[in-house]
């Protein structure tokens, strides 16, 4: 593992402290010729996919040298090392131009001089020989490059690289049956690998062609198709064998030919049918009428389901073979089918090949016309150019990496990009605006299933969003971070929409939400709204209940009325309230006792200094909130970037934690501008009712009038003069009398 370099003085490394942990800053042409030898450890991810990114997907397979769908550190580094050598200047890097100035080419290191070489042919190609600069513009059309050339030195020729039409005829034939591949200018062609193949199994079919026993040649010179032929008969035989078997079992017993023929009753159930050449149950039946030592028939007296077919064989293969005939013996059918089966045995032995359709003759002038040895002369033609033409790729490459390449480094070896006062990083999907916020972390999934797995670490309000638009076929999946304002309106099933990185909006709807806490403001209120919800729901059940209940007692009343009425029953006794007396006492002391305990906690209150109240007040809400804010820190001080983006296929290195104010910045909640003015009179706004203030307004007076009434508030009372005096005077009548003291012996003289 590489290791931090030593380097001193003003080419020390610098570092950065960003969400949480030390990026590194890469500004200088020291960081960027020295990047492969800072420890990896120190990256801020190893690998990332490239795919689900907004970066240019050219750069992406560019840097992907290994083509495995993955961007690695040391391929990073490797395009880095490369750049700063072919540049007379690798902080050039730092500018992301988005062209590329022809002497900014090295042209001291051989590489770079033939790069800038090639570079320079390109325009002249191009007809800008005067040019100073190339762009991706003029590196897109690799046609007009290679526009002078057959040409391009990738091995591969298309049609048009062929020196005469019958060149060109048969690189078309060779990409029929062989398939094509695309040439460097995006052309179909073949290589030397599809040449060699298509004349590997040329020579196998002539070869296989060539070895023909004597009867398979004779019927192949007299049948014209014979592989139609072949497959007619082996369509044919079985029916024809089941007729001359029939026919011989009727010479054999001539008693049996009436019932080898079809009974009546199969005619009779055929008779109520609609009947046609194609009937299944027709095709069943014989070919011909079964008589002793019959034969078979070809023009008259057919089965019709078998007509055509009989007809076929007649002129395809008995006319060829023993000339015109209306009928076929067993001895006849014998003839055919023993020629047929020395055919069969040869046709068995056909090679499997892709130049089937090309029939024997074709196959056998290219052969022997020496086409492939001319094929395989314009593939060399086209790999001499191979050096030009991967002078060419660098080209390409160079000013992708000129653009490019300094994004990347600041979105995979630390992620400036990302903790920026804009939030710009490659792996964001763009903003999504939904209930009053814009979120701009947002990232494309693939698999909601797979992803929510391991995103869920993340310590992250996350929303899944099926996003759609007019004119797409498909549509897009998202995830986005909410880390700012309340989740009371997030559910599955709201609507926002989305925008992505390239302006264009998107209909987005939640599908899956991951709670976490969002802010502290929420977590402070999260106690009482869930008591409030837990008592509004209870509320609902409770009353729903009870109407339920009276509906269906007053039916069961109504009911039962009726029924007493018919059998002459008296109706029930009235409701006693002597009965009930206990339970209206055991209310009543219910309510004296929350009374009570209501006016101990008033006067508890009340008995406090004045700057004593609020700290209560405070310390409340603190028992209540606290815990619900406490735990809510914790986890927004552990929201972190890494599981997020590892759930989509990077490889994090490092701890990406999202703070409070980080995520203010991501989560943008609607407020109203600076210099907006409101007017706060709503025409269509509901009428306040005054009673609530005023029943506010009595509730207060009456606190106040109990705590004058007990002394918290108000004047304290004067004690009279006489009443003090009175009071001082009865305070030692009060005390107990002081125990006396023993008394001392007295002194006893000798």
């Amino acid at each position: 593992m590489p290791q931090i370099s030593s380097r001193s003085g003003a080419d020390k490394w610098r570092f950065a402290q960003l969400g949480g942990f030390d990026q590194v800053e890469l500004k200088r042409t020291s960081d960027l010729l020295a990047l492969p030898e800072l420890d990896q450890k120190l990256w801020a991810a190893l690998s990332c996919p490239t795919h689900g990114l907004f970066f240019d997907q050219n750069t992406l397979d560019l840097l992907d040298s290994d083509h495995d769908g993955r961007i690695r550190a040391h391929e990073v580094t490797a395009a880095v090392s490369w750049a700063c050598r072919v540049l007379k200047n690798p902080a050039d890097l730092v500018q992301q131009k988005p062209v590329l100035p022809l002497a900014a080419i090295n042209d001291q290191d051989p590489e770079g001089k033939q790069l800038l070489a090639s570079a320079k042919e390109i325009l002249k190609n191009l007809g800008k020989a005067d040019a100073t600069e190339i762009g991706s513009d003029d590196l897109a059309d690799m046609a007009k490059i290679f526009a002078d050339t057959r040409f391009n030195g990738d091995g591969v020729i298309p049609a048009k690289a062929a020196a005469d039409a019958a060149g060109s005829e048969l690189i078309e034939q060779i990409m029929a049956c062989c398939g094509e591949v695309a040439d460097r200018c995006g052309d179909p062609g073949i290589n030397l690998e599809k040449i060699e193949l298509f004349f590997k199994d040329a020579a196998s079919y002539h070869e296989w062609w060539q070895h023909c026993a004597a009867e398979a040649l004779r019927i192949r010179k007299q049948i014209a198709d014979t592989e139609a032929a072949a497959a007619l008969l082996d369509k044919l035989k079985p029916k024809i064998d089941d007729f001359f078997t029939r026919c011989q079992l009727a010479e054999f017993d001539a008693g049996a030919a009436a019932l080898l023929n079809p009974a009546d009753s199969r005619y009779e159930q055929l008779a109520g049918t609609d009947l046609s050449a194609a009937n299944a149950e027709l095709a069943q039946l014989p070919l011909a009428a079964i008589a002793a030592g019959a034969a078979l028939p070809l023009s008259a007296g057919l089965n019709p389901a078998w007509r055509e077919a009989v007809g076929q064989f007649k002129t395809q293969i008995v006319q060829p073979l023993l000339g015109e005939l209306e009928s076929l013996s067993y001895a006849q059918w014998q003839d055919v089918s023993g020629l047929f089966a020395d055919y069969q045995a040869w046709l068995q032995q056909k090679p499997t090949t892709v130049v089937d359709s090309l029939g024997p003759e074709r196959i056998k002038f290219l052969l022997e016309s020496g086409a492939q040895a001319t094929l395989a002369a314009l593939v060399e033609q086209d790999l001499a150019l191979k050096a030009e033409a991967e002078a060419i790729d660098s080209v390409v490459r160079l000013q992708h990496y000129y653009r490019d390449l300094y994004t990347l480094l600041n979105n995979f070896v630390s992620f400036r990009d990302f903790y920026c006062p804009q939030p710009h990083a490659i792996f964001q999907a763009g903003t999504l605006y939904l209930d009053g916020r814009s979120c701009q972390l947002c990232v494309k999934v693939e698999d909601i299933g797979q992803h929510s797995k391991l995103a869920e670490l993340s310590k992250i309000f996350l929303a899944y969003c099926e996003c759609r638009r007019a004119g797409e076929n498909g549509s897009l999946t998202i995830v986005a971070a909410f880390t700012d304002g309340d989740s009371d309106n997030l559910r599955v099933g709201r609507n926002g929409v989305f925008y992505d990185r390239n302006g264009l909006d998107w209909d987005a709807t939640i599908v899956k939400i991951i709670e976490n806490p969002i802010s502290i403001h929420e977590a402070f209120w999260a106690p009482y709204k869930r008591v409030g919800r837990m008592v509004n729901e209870q509320l609902e059940k409770s009353a729903s209940a009870r109407d339920k209940a009276a509906h269906e007692g007053a039916f069961k009343d109504v009911a039962e009325a009726g029924t007493q009425a018919e059998q002459g029953k008296a109706p029930p006794a009235p409701f006693d309230v002597a009965k009930f007396a206990g339970i209206f006492a055991a209310i009543g002391l219910a309510i004296g006792a929350i009374g009570t305990a209501l006016a101990a906690v008033v006067s508890g209150f009340m008995a406090l200094l004045w700057w004593q109240m609020p700290l209560a007040i405070v310390g409340v809400l603190l028992a209540i909130s606290g815990p619900s804010m406490f735990i809510a820190w914790l986890k927004l001080r552990q929201r972190n970037l890494a599981p997020l983006l590892d759930a989509c296929g990077w490889a994090v290195n490092a701890k990406a934690y999202i703070n409070i104010p980080f995520g203010h910045l991501l989560t943008d909640v609607a407020k109203l501008p600076k210099d907006a003015e409101r007017q706060l009179a709503d025409p269509f706004g509901e009428k306040k009712s005054p009673w609530p203030s005023v029943l506010l307004l009595l509730a207060l007076l009456a606190g106040a009038a109990f705590a004058w009434h007990k002394g918290y508030i108000g004047p304290k009372p004067e004690t009279p003069p006489a009443a003090a005096e009175a009071q001082t005077k009865a305070e030692p009548a009060n005390t107990e009398p002081a125990t006396p003291a023993p008394a001392k012996p007295a002194d006893t003289k000798k």
